[in-house]
């Protein structure tokens, strides 16, 4: 047997007082049942734990899960990390309403190897065992335990525990742990402070190896701890892994109410979901069709919150036995990535509804037509790398994706998204101190929407310069930083020709003519200002004087600003604009004086101009910002003159 035998967990499932505990304490010599109440009673409520030693002297994890209905919610928190399941049916009870609720949640989780354990084998004579191995036949029928051995057994006096030991072997024969994806993940099922210690944990890793030292998040709250020990099977280790039941000493946790459904995890991982798309499978228990809209208890992992249902395709509810790509938002942020498993109860927690797989982690508020955005969830569920990867990109309300942030989506290793990345069909962007990829159909459809807004706003404001990048960026059907989006301009400047001044963007063949009534308005506008000289009254004033209403106001800065761009006139201040001329004369004057003088005042200046201190003021300031003029205190120099 190779080591990677380590890296499997054993579980058991089935009805209450089915003998999983005793059929454990028979395997491994070690008692499951921990708290006082379970021992008094007889059953289990809590998870149990122990290990399974193989030939070859490796052992494997054990999670032996509570039977009584009540207990459902501990089932399912131990259950989501079985590799091999021990599913027991009592040879004198037969198959019960929990073994077959508990079936269906092994289904619904992907639980794919097993072995069927009729015990109590020593109450049942050979009749009723051929029975019970017709009942577990069609028990099993249409899941993914469909065809799983059966091996009889009585944990009172040991017959047929050789024969399961041995199935148990042979089932772990070929297991590969669950895939590598280098994000690590440890669903929390329980936690409890060691006096000198500080804060344990417990729960089955899940993607990638954790280290002594190494920096966790814990999610989705995001506070940071520090994994100070690491203990396997009650041994000290330096590091532990996917699908092995790991115990984890935490610094920095003290202040921290660490909790059942609560996730530790690589501290790059950084986000929750409260929105994911999935597939769903509703199972024949279920009874009834689930609506749309229907409220359910939604379980992922050790987690358990209240969800929502909304169906993504054209079906108002989903039939037992059916599939249905469905859009689940959770009351509570929970951890999930593409792959992982959940299971969906009714809103009373009484029985098991249905449950599925993650296909898109951070689901968005979809509209009609669906189409496309169906198309892509069926591309995660059943394509190649690169046309999984296309089809989250588009699926998002980000234009583009890291790649760290597409596999920790995607829940995938590092090199197939560095592979899948080089196919054509993704376009690398620079996103801040870092590089992002969009697809090719994102950044075709950029550039349409940039040429068609353009192209719009050019025919609603013809006088305009052009339309402010930040307008343009607010318009967006897709999330684009500010910093990003000025390079993601330029680049498209590049590709489609359209013009970028500072901030502004047009169409190359925009061009802004004063002609009929703008010029005519134009024309009395300049007018205006070149009988003000140097106390030009404020467009406001203008509008009063020009006997133009207030309303009109908006109306003049896009004439002032086409007078501004052919030169003819110059903005000073917010609304405040004089003549080209006078601004020539002004500087002149202003050059003229400082020639002969070191510097000079706002009223000297005020005198020679015969204007006002305000509009001394602003001319002043406006010949600072030009680079003419330098302020010193209260008076100004000559730039030239500053060294």
């Amino acid at each position: 047997m190779s080591a990677q035998v380590t890296h499997a967990i054993l579980g058991t499932a089935g009805h209450i007082d089915h003998g999983k505990t005793a059929l454990i304490r028979a395997l491994t010599g070690q008692e499951t049942d921990r708290l006082k109440e379970e021992r008094e009673r007889g059953i289990s409520i809590e998870l149990g734990f122990a290990f399974f030693t193989l030939p070859d002297g490796t052992r494997a994890g054990v999670v032996d899960v509570p039977g009584h209905e009540r207990f459902i919610r501990n089932m399912l928190a131990g259950a989501h990390g079985i590799d091999l399941v021990l599913f027991t049916i009592a040879a004198d009870d037969g198959v019960m309403p929990q073994s077959e609720e508990h079936l269906d949640i092994l289904h619904l989780l992907g639980t794919r190897r097993g072995i069927f354990v009729i015990t109590k084998a020593d109450l049942a004579d050979a009749a009723r065992i051929a029975e019970v191995r017709d009942e577990i036949e069609l028990l099993a029928e249409g899941t993914t335990l469909e065809g799983a051995p059966v091996v009889a057994v009585s944990a009172l006096t040991g017959a047929g525990m050789d024969d399961l030991r041995a199935e148990i072997v042979r089932g772990l024969e070929g297991f590969e742990a669950r895939r590598a994806t280098g994000i690590f993940r440890l669903p929390i099922d329980r936690s409890f402070a060691i006096k000198g210690h500080g804060a344990v944990v417990t729960g089955t890793a899940i993607g990638a190896e954790v280290r002594v030292g190494q920096k966790l998040r814990v999610l989705p709250a995001g506070d940071e701890v520090r994994v100070r020990a690491i203990q396997m099977h009650s041994e000290a280790v330096e590091s532990a892994g996917r699908c092995q039941r790991v115990a984890l000493n935490l610094a920095g946790a003290e202040r921290l109410e660490l909790r059942r459904g609560l996730v530790l995890a690589d501290d790059k991982l950084d986000f929750a979901t409260t929105r994911f798309d999935a597939s769903l499978e509703i199972r024949p228990a279920a009874k009834r069709p689930v609506r749309a809209n229907s409220r359910v208890r939604l379980f992922v992992a050790t987690a358990e919150t209240i969800g929502r249902v909304i169906l993504l395709e054209d079906k108002t509810a989903i039939a037992p036995k059916e599939r249905c790509l469905v859009q689940i938002v959770a009351e509570d942020p929970i951890v999930a990535l593409g792959g992982d498993h959940f299971v969906i109860r009714d809103e009373t927690n009484m029985r098991t509804l249905g449950g599925g797989v993650v296909l898109n982690p951070l689901g968005r508020r979809v509209r009609k037509p669906l189409e496309r955005y169906r198309n892509n969830l069926a591309s995660l569920r059943d394509s190649t790398a690169s046309d999984a990867l296309e089809a989250m990109i588009d699926l998002q309300e980000s234009l583009a994706l890291s790649p760290m942030r597409a596999r920790q989506l995607l829940n995938v290793p590092e090199k197939e998204i560095t592979t899948a990345l080089k196919d054509a069909r993704f376009i690398k962007l620079s996103v801040g101190d870092e590089e992002a990829f969009t697809t090719r159909a994102k950044w075709d459809a950029l550039g349409h929407f940039a040429l068609t807004t353009l192209k719009r706003h050019h025919a609603a404001e013809p006088l305009a310069a052009g339309l402010e990048m930040e307008a343009m960026r607010s318009q967006l059907p897709w999330e684009v930083g500010a910093r990003t989006f000025r390079s993601i301009i330029d680049r498209l400047a590049r590709e489609t020709g359209i013009v970028r001044d500072d901030s502004v963007l047009r169409l190359p063949t925009h061009q802004v003519h004063l002609g009929g009534a703008a010029g005519e308005f134009g024309t009395q506008l300049l007018r205006a200002l070149e009988a003000a000289a140097y106390q030009p009254p404020d467009l406001a004033q203008l509008a009063a004087n020009l006997d133009r209403a207030p309303a009109t106001v908006p109306q003049m800065r896009t004439v002032a600003a086409a007078l501004e761009r052919e030169g003819k006139i110059v903005k000073v201040a917010t609304d405040l604009y004089f003549t080209r001329n006078a601004i020539d004369r002004a500087c002149d004057v202003l050059s003229a004086f400082l020639s002969k003088h070191p510097e000079v005042t706002a009223a000297t200046y005020r005198d020679l101009l015969g204007t006002s201190r305000k509009f001394a003021i602003a001319l002043l300031d406006y010949f600072d910002h030009s680079g003419v003029t330098i302020r010193v205190g209260d008076a100004r120099r000559l730039r030239a003159r500053t060294g």
